[in-house]
């Protein structure tokens, strides 16, 4: 497959390496100017779970022209549809576009650009991925990659998708009921993005504290009754013990709320925490926690992007 990978931060970098190294031809585009040039220069490293490598793959800061199988859109929540109107020239006849956000709500507006028909909507869990320089990936896990058709697509075309994630040596598979595994990983992901960008700790000091481990629990706990409230069918009961789970396996992961506050920039706090509030909403829910937390990371955001 010729492939395009849109948005190649830190976790648009493990995936345009691996599926690169399995034989596919990848291109990336990224605005981190410093960060396509060195992997243009040095080729790309990723180091961690998956091991190590360095592949050579062109970079660009804006779309190129070209003719793409497959585009995976891996910006943040609020670029999504931004960076769909950007890519949009790339799609060729039959490709289909991939787009794999943390939170709720990007994938309507890739879908609103490029057609419900094309989109599958994808769930990365556990990779604690960060940028430790430019042109170099690490991350600390590597637990899978779940995708699903958005809306109108036949399953064998995830399938195929899938299987090429699978080849590159990911944990992927095509699932039926996508938004189940998008509201799993959004359950672990509010009990430590804003307590851990409210304190500086990584998942696994949150998880052992005394006062934050509950927080993050009770964030939790908020998230997967409203998940239960909409109907949504989780693959676990507990979600205290899943959240537990997700943090032992990667306790120096920094979630990516906590590395966007500390570069100064805004963060995602608001389609994961925020989420709960505003889908609560919908079934005359409230939540509180989830809302508090959202606030408290906002505040912080904007004192620290006035002092810069």
């Amino acid at each position: 497959m010729k492939i395009c990978v849109v948005g190649c931060g830190a976790m648009g970098s493990i995936y345009a390496a691996l599926l690169a190294d399995s034989g596919h031809e990848v291109l990336a585009v990224d605005t981190n100017a410093t960060h396509v040039d060195a992997i243009n220069r040095q080729g790309l490293r990723v180091s961690g779970a998956s091991g190590e490598r360095v592949v050579k793959i062109s970079a660009f800061t804006e779309p190129p022209i070209a003719s793409v199988d497959l585009v995976i859109c891996a910006v943040k929540a609020k670029f999504a549809r931004e960076a769909a109107e950007s890519f949009t020239p790339l799609l060729a006849k039959h490709a289909h576009v991939l787009t794999i956000q943390n939170g709720l709500g990007s994938a309507e507006q890739v879908a609103e650009v490029v057609g419900a028909d094309r989109l599958i909507l994808g769930v990365a869990q556990g990779f604690g991925a960060s940028l430790p320089e430019p042109g170099h990936a690490h991350h600390n896990d590597m637990k899978a990659i779940r995708m699903g058709a958005y809306a109108g697509l036949p399953q064998t075309a995830v399938e195929e998708v899938a299987g090429a994630w699978v080849q590159a040596g990911f944990d992927a598979a095509a699932v039926e009921d996508i938004i189940a595994m998008q509201w799993g990983k959004l359950i672990c992901n509010v009990a430590y993005s804003a307590p851990c960008a409210l304190t500086g700790f990584t998942v696994g000091e949150v998880l052992q504290h005394a006062h934050m481990g509950e927080i993050s629990r009770a964030a939790a706990r908020e998230a997967y009754e409203v998940a239960q409230a909409l109907g949504i069918k989780l693959s676990f009961s507990d979600p205290e013990q899943e959240v537990r789970e997700f943090a032992a396996r990667m306790p120096e992961a920094r979630p990516s709320v906590l590395l966007d506050i500390q570069a100064g920039r805004t963060s995602e706090v608001d389609v994961i925490n925020g989420a709960v509030p505003t889908q609560a909403a919908k079934v005359g829910m409230r939540a509180p926690v989830n809302d508090v937390l959202t606030q408290l990371v906002q505040t912080l955001e904007q004192r620290t992007q006035s002092s810069t």
